[in-house]
């Protein structure tokens, strides 16, 4: 009994173990499957879309010798990402310079600054810079290389100075017969404003004179003041359009705002009341720049040119005009206009403001492009390059402005695709203007307008003239 007793425990324990291992109990496992698992998440890629590049600007796009073009990135992802980077260099002429590529890595929701810049110097000029980061465009513009240092130099015929001083010869000869009739909507006590009508050369060497208009303001206290003469862009507004007129305002100027031949006060009907005018008035030139295109006795900007010169004789016969102190402004055409009146006047010019000139450089802008160089294209006709240039030369404002030596200001977008900056800078370059006279504003994003600070600078010039 005794040892059955003793034997039946042991066999009662052996069975419960068989039955536990039976109801699925594990065995203790190895030491290292007992280890915790690796519980750290699987870094997702990057997602190339959400990386955003631009170029921002950076010393007004203007350098010397070699750009340093900044192509920023920001990558928003959390994983790094590395991109690529090129960029395409070409002149404004759309020559092909130089084409850069490297690898960028961009560290997790961070953003990196990129700089790159040309293996050589560059010559002095414009050139157009196209940034691609990953194949996508960043920013495609135009930037400056030492624009002072660019070289055309004038390329006139040479009987450019007789073919001048003829066309003002003839202006001389024409009763300028000037109406005054006061607009007295807009006189104010300080100031009478008038609208002007008088008489310029014909479009040619014979044919009647042509009547031109502008509005006068005419200071009312008797004392002399600096003249101010303004000079119109092209006339793109359509003949229906109102033209500006002044208010007498208490400006310290005689001013004349000209409208010149075909354009303006000269290219509306009686019904958009411009005020002064009764009567219609047509544009007989079509497309002002075509206008007898190759003819240069009968072209339309000798006729305009002499226009401008007419204004200063006109504000030299008012008793109110201190021709001693004589201003010039205009923007775009109208720069061509101050150019050519300060260069071709019979009084000598304190100061000008010549804004986006264009007429300037044609035997470049042929190449380059803008509003000139296609329209000449059109109307070049049976001309060769070459003698299309020269008969161009008689009306290029880089041959006018070694004829000018008062302080100038003037100004060039960089992104100006009507008159690109080379058609601009090249006549400011050739200025017989003493340096420090002379002031020249970029905007480096701007096209054909004007920069921030055109007015005021303007203003400070002036001034400081008086």
């Amino acid at each position: 009994m005794k040892t059955r007793l003793c034997i039946f425990p042991l066999a009662l324990a052996f069975a419960c173990l068989l039955i536990t291992g039976a109801c699925g109990c594990e065995k203790p496992k190895p030491e290292e499957e007992l280890k915790p698992a690796d519980t750290t998440a699987v870094e997702e890629p990057a997602d190339l879309s959400l990386v955003k590049s631009t170029v921002p600007v950076t010393n007004d796009w203007i350098w010397s010798g070699k750009p340093e073009i900044t192509i920023h990135i920001d990558n928003p992802n959390k994983a790094a990402v590395r991109l690529g980077v090129k960029v395409r260099f070409a002149t404004d002429k759309k020559k092909e310079v130089e084409t850069r590529t490297d690898s960028v890595d961009v560290a997790g929701e961070s953003a990196l600054d990129y700089t790159v810049t040309t293996t050589k110097d560059l010559e002095p000029g414009y050139y157009r810079a196209t940034c691609y980061v990953n194949g996508k465009l960043a920013r495609s513009f135009h930037f400056g290389i030492d624009p002072f240092d660019i070289v055309s130099p004038p390329d006139k015929q040479d009987d450019f100075e007789s073919f001048w001083q003829a066309a003002k010869d003839q202006l001389a000869a024409v009763e300028m017969n000037a109406v005054l009739k006061e607009i007295t909507e807009k006189s104010s006590s300080a100031r009478k404003v008038y609208l002007v009508e008088f008489y310029s050369v014909p479009d040619g060497l014979n044919g009647e004179p042509v009547k031109i208009r502008g509005y006068y303001c005419e200071p009312q206290d008797g004392e002399k003041h600096p003249v101010l003469l303004h000079f119109y862009g092209y006339d793109t507004q359509g003949s229906k359009a109102r033209c500006e007129c002044p208010s007498g305002g208490s400006s310290n100027y005689a001013e004349f705002y000209l409208s010149h031949r075909g354009q303006y006060l000269n290219n509306r009907p009686a019904s958009t009341k411009n005020p002064g005018v009764e009567e219609d008035c047509e544009n007989i030139y079509g497309d002002w720049f075509s206008y007898h295109f190759g003819d240069k006795d009968s072209y339309y900007y000798r006729g305009a040119f002499m226009d401008v010169v007419q204004a200063v004789r006109f504000m030299a016969m008012q008793s109110t005009s201190d021709m001693t102190k004589l201003f010039a402004e205009g923007s775009s055409q109208g720069g061509a206009l101050t150019y050519a009146c300060a260069a071709l006047s019979d009084y000598p010019f304190s100061a000008i403001a010549a804004n986006v000139a264009f007429l300037g450089d044609y035997a470049d802008a042929i190449d380059i492009g803008g509003l000139a160089a296609e329209t000449a294209k059109r109307c070049q006709g049976s001309m060769t390059r070459e003698e299309m240039l020269r008969f161009l030369s008689y009306f290029d404002t880089k041959n006018f402005t070694p004829r000018i030596s008062c302080a100038v200001l003037g100004s060039s977008g960089l992104q100006d695709d009507v008159c690109p900056p080379r058609t601009n800078t090249v006549p400011f370059n050739n200025l017989s203007t003493p340096k420090e006279d002379k002031i020249y504003l970029f905007g480096p994003e701007m096209g054909h307008s004007y920069p921030a600070k055109w007015n005021s600078e303007m203003t400070k010039l002036f001034k400081s003239k008086m």
